[in-house]
């Protein structure tokens, strides 16, 4: 059984060499994350090209996320580049301040600040770490006590208890990074700080009108990053092609016991509406420095690997860390020895449920009669990647390739838990499609004499949405 869970890495200085990178790919990586808090429009135009140069290279196609930085909501600049704040000593947060800040003030990136709050609130500041308490608003001014202190440095993040910050989730940066991310056609964009399924489709319509000259339309990966979030979550889920559970802005806002549950639900509605989901945040945090992970981070990834995750993600881990190749390949394997341990329950699955496409029963029957007649493989062949789609929302230990002649179907496909998207030359005659879909997999050594497999496509064939048929065969 190949991996079914995929692997998003984030590129940054420690892997962007054309060597790292290459030794990242075929230790298992599957989406590279650009994230455009970081760098300039070029470094990402650049980066993108080495992804799509050494993935050739390497004969693996993976797809390129790019991660919109989305509101800033950050304190500015000390004098020093930091100070010490005490528990119970008074602190200014200056929405007027254009100077460096000191140990009684600082101004801040978002302005709106002294509008959203109000005496009583609870702000937290770098990842929860400093807690602050509003004490009243005088003009511009946010006067604070400090409930829990610390070190304070420079830009660290803004976070309101229980959210309710009004930043729009869409700056004028995002929009413009829209545009760089199109120029490159990436496969997923991910829309930070999104609170409802507005901020979404606006993404999307962004996204399209600028990708129009290449014909490009990206999937849209919602962050759930904000508390008011939760409560749109099936709203923010038709509006999008996937979620991913931030677990780093959203456990500020929301306190970390509950993160947990919430990320077990995320992943479940996800998976119950075919959408994808990316869990995130701090999975192989100890990795930034040492080479082998703890035992609660091998116990995070794995439990987000028996949730359901399509992917498992890391950010600093693979962007700065000193052991980025070593970490995917820890994670690679924790997945796969979680996999094998994974119970297989289609058939209550499908109890009681109804298909009111023809596509989807074609897709479902492929999962239930592969599963029972011990399949070696399920073959999809489909244009857009839907019905690979469809499939790979269910837990089952037969991997699924979804064989495609669209390159961007391809590419998309490389999110999608348990399927391996492969590129097969469009054909117009099923009999000879279906001869060439079980050549190639015999050439790459899945199917051998004697296997039998399933396989859907669609007549007439090449129109995406058009599967009707489901054939099983035996390899001759």
């Amino acid at each position: 059984m190949p991996r079914a869970t995929k692997i998003v890495a984030t590129l940054g200085p420690a892997s962007s060499s054309p060597d790292v990178l290459e030794r990242m790919i075929r230790a298992g990586v599957d989406v590279v994350r650009l994230n455009f808090s970081h760098g300039t429009a070029q470094d990402h135009i650049d980066r993108a090209a080495l992804v799509r140069e050494v993935a050739q290279r390497v004969g693996k196609e993976v797809a390129i996320m790019a991660d919109l930085q989305g509101p800033k909501i950050r304190v500015g600049k000390f004098e020093g580049g930091k100070v010490q704040l005490e528990a119970g000593q008074p602190f200014i947060l200056d929405a007027a301040l254009a100077g460096p800040g000191n140990q009684e003030r600082v101004g801040l990136d978002y302005k709106q600040l002294p509008r959203d709050v109000k005496p009583g609130d609870t702000l937290l500041l770098n990842d929860g770490l400093i807690v602050l308490t509003v004490d009243r608003i005088v003009g511009e001014e946010v006067h604070t006590y400090v409930k829990v202190g610390g070190e304070l440095s420079n830009n660290k993040g803004i976070n309101k208890l229980g959210g309710g910050l009004t930043a729009p989730a869409l700056t004028a940066k995002d929009m413009e990074d829209i545009r760089t991310a199109m120029s490159f056609q990436c496969d997923y964009l991910a829309v930070s700080f999104p609170k409802s399924a507005t901020d979404m489709e606006m993404a999307r319509q962004l996204a399209n009108v600028a990708g129009e000259p290449w014909r490009h339309k990206p999937g849209l990966i919602a962050k759930i990053e904000r508390s008011e979030a939760i409560s749109q979550l099936d709203a923010i889920l038709k509006a999008s092609d996937g979620i991913m559970v931030a677990r780093g802005d959203l456990a500020v806002e929301v306190g970390n016991a509950a993160v947990p549950a919430l990320q077990k639900r995320m992943i479940r509605l996800a998976r119950e509406m075919d959408k994808v989901v990316i869990t995130a945040t701090q999975m192989m945090e100890s990795m930034i420095v040492n080479p082998v992970p703890t035992r609660a981070e091998v116990s995070d990834v794995a439990n987000a690997v028996l949730d359901g995750t399509d992917a498992v993600m890391l950010s600093a881990e693979t962007a700065a860390g000193k052991y980025p190749v070593e970490t995917i390949e820890q994670m690679a394997t924790i997945a796969e020895e979680v996999e094998r341990a994974e119970e297989v329950s289609l058939d209550a699955d499908f109890t009681n449920k109804r298909f009111g496409r023809i596509d989807q029963s074609i897709a479902m029957g492929a999962l239930f009669t592969a599963h029972h007649l011990g399949c070696k493989a399920i073959i999809a062949l489909t244009e857009s990647g839907s019905t690979a789609l469809w499939m790979s929302r269910y837990k089952i230990h037969v991997p699924i390739y979804g064989l495609t002649s669209q390159i961007t179907s391809q590419r998309k496909m490389a999110l999608y838990r348990n399927v391996q998207p492969m590129l097969m030359e469009s054909c117009h005659d099923r009999d000879e499609a279906l001869h060439r879909a079980e050549a190639l997999l015999v050439e790459r050594g899945v199917l051998r004499p004697g296997d039998t497999y399933a396989i859907t496509c669609g007549e007439p064939m090449g129109y995406p949405g058009g599967t009707n048929m489901l054939k099983v065969c035996r390899v001759g």
